[in-house]
């Protein structure tokens, strides 16, 4: 069976240890749960973004009424966009039949990091099993392994997209795969908040340890704690998000 590598930040990956192989990009406040969020609300596609300068120029270049801008930086949106990084804003109202050019702090960065990879998917607890599900037939289909990479926030490890990780290489490990230390830190550290809870149990327990998480601080600082409620919603869509790095678009691949 292939192997799960967490990497709980990007900058601790070299890129080209990525290329040829699959990858998965988790920012779990907010930008990986803000894509899934747009694409069921009937986005054609995000197109992620460096700087703000970029996502501006790209936006220019679609007709009227095509695009939507969207993002922030230290969390707060971003002066002149449309939107922000709230995945509360992504509704079909303002997403629907457009494409979202985002670009974030942490998440686009770190997904762009990630664009040597022979293929590139998004991951979120509002898709857990989906993505997981998606990983494991195509191991069975004789994929190769994956690499989780971790944003976080600011170059320091998030306790946030640590969970998510180790949600994912717990039910990895269930189906056979082999998991690097990373992994394993990252399941234990899981397994402590879980420990057993679904449903409307599981959610309360996940809200809090994201609350009291780095990136959940930032949130509830900037007044925005109603999307830490939002990022908790574990398997509430059942979409994978592949990025094509060739087109620069991430496009639904499943639903």
């Amino acid at each position: 069976m292939p192997n799960l590598r967490v990497h709980f930040l990007a900058e601790m990956v070299d890129p080209g240890d990525l290329a040829g192989g699959r990858s998965v990009v988790v920012d779990v406040l907010r930008a990986t749960t803000t894509v899934v969020s747009a694409l069921v609300a009937g986005a054609r596609a995000v197109v992620p973004c460096l700087s703000v300068d970029e996502a501006r120029r790209l936006a220019s270049t679609f007709p009227p009424g095509q695009a939507v801008l969207g993002g922030e930086r230290g969390g707060l949106p971003i002066e002149g966009f449309d939107l922000g990084n709230s995945p509360a804003e992504y509704t079909p109202r303002a997403v629907a039949g457009k494409t979202v050019v985002l670009t974030t702090t942490n998440g686009t960065k770190a997904l762009l990091h990630c664009r040597a990879a022979q293929e590139i998917v998004l991951g979120a607890f509002v898709n857990l099993s989906a993505l997981c599900g998606y990983l494991t037939q195509n191991a069975q289909a004789g994929a190769t392994d994956v690499n989780l990479v971790c944003a976080g926030t600011e170059m320091h490890v998030t306790r946030e997209d640590v969970l998510l990780a180790g949600a994912v290489a717990q039910r990895l490990a269930g189906a056979g795969w082999q998991l690097d230390d990373e992994a394993a830190i990252a399941r234990d550290a899981w397994r402590a908040v879980s420990a057993s809870a679904t449903g409307a149990e599981l959610k309360d327990r996940l809200a809090s340890a994201l609350r009291a998480s780095r990136g959940g601080g930032n949130l509830i600082q900037i007044g925005m704690a109603g999307d830490i409620e939002l990022a908790a919603d574990v398997d509430r869509f059942a979409i994978v998000p592949r990025f094509d790095a060739k087109t620069m678009r991430i496009e639904a691949l499943s639903q």
